[in-house]
């Protein structure tokens, strides 16, 4: 089987590297990526079987790696540093993951289990059962990345999303505490856009659903399900209020 490991650390991906040579020789390493875009040229050049992708890289994540594929022929072996990186994800759709240090023993388990599920003929990639966890329209989620790790969420549970610097605070329904995610708060305006999401001021974007209340002003004011009552511009007035026109 064909592989590529993806993984910004050089030192990793040698170690994968030589762990597979020495220890799984089913497998030939046929590339290497160090970032999301240098991951899918080398997907794209080798065709492999096998991705060895680790979750968090600079400029992105595995996920925004498999999500930019159109048509997924290969197998995903998940890699990370982060014990509680979203396993219960993972595992629900008996995705492959190894925690790091890579663990020998898991790495030839993991290796096998795919050589023996490929020769199934009723054989399905688990890259593509997540993915389409993920994407499925009714009950859509998205990949929040953490300090921590990563949260997986439903989108039509997040309440309306705080700036905070260079970092967005999500507030979900009925959950009592936030989430703290490491990217902007126009990254997440671009991705919710579609979900019917709003910027109603520089500091928020609010899921239009969850709004219980709004109080006129210059701009006004609108209150979400939790009561919190959050500030709009004067010029997103008339954009907030035409979603409510019958």
């Amino acid at each position: 089987m064909k592989a590529v490991i993806i993984d910004d650390e050089e030192d990793s991906r040698k170690i994968l590297a030589n762990y597979l040579t020495k220890y799984c020789p089913d497998v030939q390493v046929c590339g290497f990526g160090e970032s999301v875009a240098t991951g899918k040229d080398a997907i794209q050049k080798y065709n492999p079987d096998i991705v060895f992708l680790d979750i968090e890289m600079p400029y992105g994540n595995g996920f925004d790696l498999l999500d930019s594929i159109d048509d997924i022929a290969f197998e995903t072996v998940f890699v990370t540093a982060f014990g509680n990186y979203a396993i219960q994800a993972l595992n629900q759709s008996a995705a492959y993951y190894l925690l790091k240090p890579i663990n020998i023993d898991e790495l030839i388990k993991a290796v096998e289990k795919i050589k023996k599920e490929r020769a199934d003929v009723n054989y399905t990639r688990h890259t593509n059962i997540l993915l389409d966890n993920i994407r499925t329209p009714v009950n859509q989620k998205i990949m929040l990345p953490t300090m921590e790790g990563f949260e997986i969420v439903t989108i039509n549970t997040i309440l309306y999303c705080e700036a905070a610097d260079n970092f967005t605070r999500f507030y979900l329904d009925n959950n009592c505490t936030s989430l703290l995610i490491c990217k902007t708060l126009k990254y997440f305006e671009e991705i919710l856009k579609d979900h019917r999401f709003l910027r109603i001021h520089r500091s928020y974007l609010i899921n239009p659903d969850y709004v219980i209340r709004y109080a006129k002003g210059k701009g006004g004011t609108v209150t979400m399900k939790n009561n919190k009552e959050l500030e709009m511009s004067a010029e997103k007035k008339q954009q907030f209020l035409a979603m409510f026109e019958r």
